[in-house]
């Protein structure tokens, strides 16, 4: 759970407060949990410290953030929380080569760990902006989503440099 802290904070910057855009599908939205996604849940209610124990619980712990290297956590949970997490971790299989099961197992984590990094963070990153392209709101929401893949991108790689051992 090291990284959790610099992830979440990331996510929710990108996030930002309650929003109710005709245009989402996702309703009412506050700190990015959606009333589509949690209609049992007082949305408009929501404290930030609420929204971090369910991006903790319903995403950062099923991506298994805290195993994954730095940099691919933050870009994992970013886009889990936009397309859920079992298809953010079926697009990393995907890039590394793994059964695409959707679940954080084992085999991906060690592939994960196999990776080159940088190559890595810029893969999933041209993938996801695929991803969105295809969706029918592109239009709407097409130059945001291009702005949090590059910013997401960014700051991944910064991750990733920070944990890279430093020469004597």
């Amino acid at each position: 759970m090291q990284n959790f802290p610099d992830c979440i904070a990331h996510v929710l910057a990108a996030e930002g407060g309650l929003v109710n855009n005709p245009k989402d599908p996702g309703g009412v939205t506050k700190f990015g949990i959606s009333q589509r996604s949690y209609p049992a849940l007082d949305i408009r209610a929501l404290t930030l410290d609420d929204a971090k124990a369910i991006y903790q619980r319903d995403y950062w712990t099923p991506i298994q953030g805290e195993a994954l290297p730095a940099g691919i956590d933050l870009l994992v949970l970013d886009h889990a929380v936009n397309a859920g997490p079992i298809r953010a971790v079926r697009m990393l299989q995907g890039l590394l080569g793994v059964p695409e099961d959707g679940l954080m197992g084992p085999i991906t984590l060690a592939a994960c760990a196999g990776a080159e990094p940088e190559s890595l963070i810029a893969s999933y990153s041209d993938l996801r902006l695929d991803f969105y392209r295809d969706l029918p709101t592109w239009r709407h929401f097409g130059a945001g989503w291009t702005r949090r893949v590059m910013r997401a991108r960014r700051a991944a790689l910064a991750l990733a440099h920070a944990m890279e051992p430093q020469a004597a």
